[in-house]
């Protein structure tokens, strides 16, 4: 296996010109990618309700988040699959390749027929597009962190591999400002019956200049002397994963930063705007202004962590910001709605909400599916509904034993309600003082602001230096494909998951604070596994 250096890679210097290209280049597919995962996310809603059955809402959406997830479920495949292609053919092939999938398929979102005029052609198109892109995904960041790594001198890489990694700060603010200005130019009823196709749609440009731009690049210098050295691994999946010595890296990549890594960054930037919006009941466009304004503020902080493990290491910046997400986040999200809706907070201390049921029962048991459909779903269990709806609106509850004939009841202040009944559930609770939506006049932004800047920059603690330090702990001959596989585990399904996992939790325990659990465990355990495991400077970058 081949053991050339980084630093004995590189042909000559960059001009800090071809540096721009370089990194500019690399950057476009992702801000695509997470520009697509924002919009897509943000979307899926109003998709649901044009390219799924119409007679049953809630499936239509839960079946067009499971096209969300299935994206994330194939981008190991397409890691494996592109890494090979860029372990063997190229890196600016391979790359190239990725961004003309992973931008078609976003792009051709927008040109689905509806449901009404295909059927099930409309919703299977969809599932496949998000397949395809998802494959794509796989390939795109390994390709771009590595051309970028492999054109950088040693005590510039991690500040040149830290503009790939604020891109994902950049795809979700630029996904808000194109979502937030077709809204503004047309009415909600034509932005629910086409308009939404325009962020996809406009994605066009996007593609093209990235085309455009990566279409010039020449090969990485450190892939072309390994090919005109003839050390190319011929087996690159097989090198990777059959042989203990690089299997071992990716364990180690996977289980002593990639887990935690995903799951910060999912939480930090991407489950923090559903807490917003569906615990603490700010409206869209505020929660929209408010994420944009702390990432805007907060985004320099990768490049600047980038840089500053090229001064200090990057093991150490990463163990501290997982270390710091396990510790804070539970007290930053309280705080996060104790600012964002103070009336929910206080209400939530005087008047506790009981739900009266035995939760070991079957008429109370409920699985992940259970816990992400709507409380409308006249097929789901009452207890599950009642769960649902009171977790829905941002409220915590205890559990008290169950009122004899009755699988649910709830009791607010002094007041039950036997079996699930909606309306009655919600007079109870407006009654006791609990607020529909949080009171605009009493949302403190600055202090919201300045806690998402704060989410940020941990993120970018363990996000800004990865880049860099997985490219330096792989092999140039599998470094394709050995870096993307453990990157998309832990940010495809560790992180992408999160968010449904934490439905599931928050429903279980009945505490809107409960789904942290997810997020804070899996950095704690990445936290002590890297302390213990990962090298502070791996072997590879010895110059």
């Amino acid at each position: 296996m081949s053991t050339i250096s980084l630093a004995a890679d590189a042909e000559r210097d960059l001009t800090r010109s071809e540096e721009k290209q370089v990194v500019l280049a690399s950057t476009l597919g992702t801000i695509f990618e997470w520009y697509d995962f924002f919009i897509y996310g943000s979307l899926a809603v109003f998709m649901s309700s044009v390219l799924f059955p119409p007679d049953n809402p809630t499936a239509a959406l839960l079946a067009s988040l499971g096209a969300l997830a299935a994206g994330f479920v194939i981008r190991p495949i397409g890691a494996i699959l592109f890494g090979r292609i860029g372990d063997t053919v190229g890196r600016k092939y391979t790359f190239l390749i990725t961004i003309v999938m992973m931008g078609g398929s976003t792009a051709l979102i927008g040109f689905l027929p509806s449901y009404a005029s295909v059927g099930n052609a409309a919703w299977i198109s969809l599932v496949a597009l998000r397949l395809i892109q998802g494959l794509a995904v796989g390939g795109e960041y390994g390709g771009a962190v590595i051309y970028v790594a492999e054109h950088s001198r040693p005590n510039r890489r991690g500040l040149l591999t830290g503009w790939i990694q604020i891109t994902s700060s950049m795809g979700l603010a630029l996904s808000i400002v194109v979502i937030l200005g077709t809204q503004a130019v047309m009415s909600d009823a034509d932005f629910k019956a086409w308009g939404w196709r325009v962020p996809f749609i406009v994605s066009i440009v996007m593609l093209a200049f990235s085309v455009y731009v990566r279409a010039k690049l020449h090969e990485s210098p450190v892939f072309a002397r390994l090919k005109a050295d003839r050390k190319l691994s011929k087996q690159p999946v097989r090198d990777a994963f059959a042989r203990w010595s690089s299997l071992r890296l990716i364990l180690i990549a996977l289980f002593g930063v990639t887990a935690g890594m995903g799951s910060t960054y999912f939480t930090g930037q991407f489950y923090v705007m559903i807490f917003m919006q569906q615990v603490a009941k700010i409206d869209l466009q505020t929660s929209y202004m408010l994420m944009a304004t702390g990432l805007i503020i907060g985004a320099p902080s990768f490049v600047l962590f980038g840089w500053l493990s090229d001064r200090i290491g990057r093991k150490w910046l990463m163990m501290t910001g997982l270390l710091l997400a396990a510790i804070c986040y539970r007290p930053m999200f309280a705080a996060l709605l104790e600012a964002a809706n103070p009336q929910l907070v206080a209400v939530t201390r005087s008047a506790p909400v009981t739900v009266h049921a035995d939760t070991a029962s079957d008429a109370c048991g409920f699985g992940l599916i259970a816990a992400l459909v709507g409380t409308h779903s006249d097929h789901l269990k009452p207890c599950v509904q009642a769960k649902k709806l009171l977790i829905s609106s941002g409220i915590n509850f205890s559990y008290a034993p169950p009122i004899p004939g009755q699988a649910v009841s709830m009791s607010v202040q002094g007041k039950t309600i036997a079996g699930f009944a909606p309306a009655e559930y919600r007079k109870a609770l407006a009654d006791a003082g609990y607020p529909a939506k949080a009171d605009p006049a009493r949302i403190s932004s600055v202090t919201i602001v300045l806690l998402l800047v704060a989410m940020t920059v941990m993120v970018a603690m363990v996000y800004g230096p990865v880049a860099s330090f997985l490219v330096e702990l792989f092999p140039a001959n599998i470094r394709y494909t050995a870096l993307s596989f453990p990157y998309h585990i832990g940010a495809g399904i560790l992180g992408g998951f999160l968010p449904f996992m934490a439905t599931y939790l928050s429903l279980a325990v009945g505490d809107v604070f409960a789904g942290l659990w997810y997020p804070v465990v899996i950095t704690a355990v990445t936290m002590v596994i890297g302390t213990i495991v990962l090298p502070s400077k791996p072997a590879l970058t010895a110059e």
